[in-house]
């Protein structure tokens, strides 16, 4: 039984329907256009379609960049993308809750689509606070009047208690768009009760989660193994003792990483036959790739990947799940000479009839760059939130969700 409720739940007909999803896009530096739709596309072909089609009127919050940064732009061209994107008329006001945006609200017809201003103009909107605390704010206040039911698709949001995330759940009925319901189903699947074998694939630059998530996995049991490759295979291989060669040390060093190592030793000691770390690597020799058996580290060249001994290692390992999770590329897979790790453990995933499920921007964009994307079983286009989810924590988005589904709607 879900303890949330979701699309399937309301009736849309004739009512105003608010809709938080993540429009949030890579910006182009110099011409501040968006480079990647993938996130607009992804909500306009299921939720904001199916309310549409439903005779909803839709009105859209949705974020751009932090206020200050360079990508903290206005959602105008957002609008126009999701109106190409779903081969209709979208609306966008330059306003989020005052005279501009309530007119052109009151205004709308069954079926319409309006877009309002970044969600980040309200100064209050990324202060952390409870959904009640919230429901108080003007931006809430001056809204929720105008609607009938909020609609939360935002999963790569759900992990932050603002405004436009939590602080309607206390004041209209609320429920999970598809996309939020897909993302919670799909992990779910892979952290309640997966099927086993459960693995876990662990790598990428950014290292500082690994610890708490192998630790949450294993300790839960939801994975019966962790194979580790990027940065985390590297702490890992320093944990167990490895002097893996100045260039790669000092990187460490430099990332704060060498703080994990008491206890990812202990994690290694209490689950010594369930976390693998690479048995070879792939150093960088002067633009060439040259492998090095772990044993025979250091090395004075920096290390760019697991070793071919490894990815078979790991394939062996994958060949017998029935559940994987990837997060992290195994090398810098961007440079043809170090994809190798990173493309054989992608392809034998493919090949695999497990439930997989893979995460965040590199693992996404190593995917589409080997044109895997249809033969992984669902790829989150969360950051953060499927971090935090994958380390047990609750997500205030979902939380405020399931609170809201113990009222009567």
């Amino acid at each position: 039984m879900l303890k949330y409720l979701t699309l399937n739940d309301v009736k849309v007909k004739d009512k105003v329907v608010l809709v938080r999803v993540d429009f949030n896009s890579p910006i182009d530096p110099d011409t501040k256009k968006i480079l990647d739709d993938t996130r607009i596309r992804a909500h306009a072909n299921t939720t904001l379609r199916e309310l549409a089609d439903a005779g909803a009127k839709i009105v859209i919050l949705a974020h751009q960049g932090r206020k200050g940064d360079a990508d903290f732009l206005p959602l105008k061209q957002h609008a126009e993308l999701l109106s190409e994107i779903m081969r209709k008329p979208v609306k966008y006001v330059d306003d989020l809750f005052k005279e501009k945006a309530k007119t052109a609200i009151k205004n709308l017809r069954d079926g319409e689509i309006l877009v309002l201003e970044n969600v980040r103009d309200f100064l209050g909107e990324t202060k952390e606070g409870t959904p009640e605390e919230h429901a108080k704010t003007e931006f809430v206040q001056n809204l929720a009047p105008l609607a009938q039911i909020f609609v939360n698709d935002a999963f790569a949001a759900a992990h932050r208690a603002h405004v436009s995330i939590v602080g309607f759940t206390p004041v209209l009925p609320s429920v999970a768009g598809r996309i939020m319901e897909r993302e919670l189903k799909s992990l779910s699947r892979v952290l309640e009760n997966p099927e086993r074998p459960s693995i876990y694939i662990l790598g990428g630059a950014k290292a500082d989660d690994s610890l708490e998530i192998s630790k949450y996995v294993l300790e839960k049991g939801s994975a019966d193994c962790v194979l580790t490759g990027g940065v985390v295979g590297q702490i890992f291989l320093a944990a167990k003792g490895a002097d893996l060669g100045k260039p790669t040390m000092e990187l460490l060093h430099k990332k704060e990483l060498m703080e994990l190592i008491p206890g990812i030793k202990e994690l290694m000691q209490k689950y010594s036959n369930h976390i693998k770390t690479p048995i070879d690597v792939a150093t960088d020799m002067n633009g060439k790739r040259k492998e090095i058996p772990v044993k025979e580290l250091p090395t004075n060249h920096p290390i760019f990947d697991i070793g071919t001994r490894t990815a078979e290692d790991y394939s062996d390992t994958i060949k017998t799940a029935k559940s994987i999770v990837i997060s992290g590329p195994m090398g810098v897979f961007e440079n043809q000479q170090f994809s190798l790790g990173t493309k054989k453990i992608l392809e034998e995933i493919a090949g695999s009839r497990a439930f997989s499920l893979a995460g965040g921007g590199h693992t996404i964009a190593a995917i589409d760059k080997f044109g895997l994307n249809n033969q992984i079983s669902y790829i989150s286009t969360a950051g953060g939130a499927l971090i935090e989810f994958l380390m047990g924590k609750k997500l205030p988005g979902v939380v405020a969700l399931e609170k809201a589904a113990t009222r009567k709607t």
